[in-house]
């Protein structure tokens, strides 16, 4: 089994999701971070909701976006 380097990726946890996410939608992560930051919505699962419907994510790339974006903001 061949092993790589961790990035902080592959640590796991919402951030895990980031590589995929740019991948499959084309924007990177800042894109979407921006779009939560300047949402009217506040809560997790309405924003998460709101990526989905409006923006075409999938829920687990929504999720992870959602929480990763919500805990830098209450981490500042």
């Amino acid at each position: 089994m061949t092993t790589t380097p961790a990035t902080p990726a592959a640590k796991g946890g919402p951030a895990s999701y980031f590589p995929s996410i740019e991948k499959k939608y084309g924007q990177p992560v800042a894109h979407w971070q921006e779009l939560i930051r300047s949402s009217p919505l506040t809560r997790h699962m309405e924003l998460v909701g709101w990526l989905k419907s409006e923006h075409g994510l999938g829920h687990g790339h929504a999720n992870a976006l959602v929480a990763h974006t919500l805990r830098e903001g209450a981490a500042g």
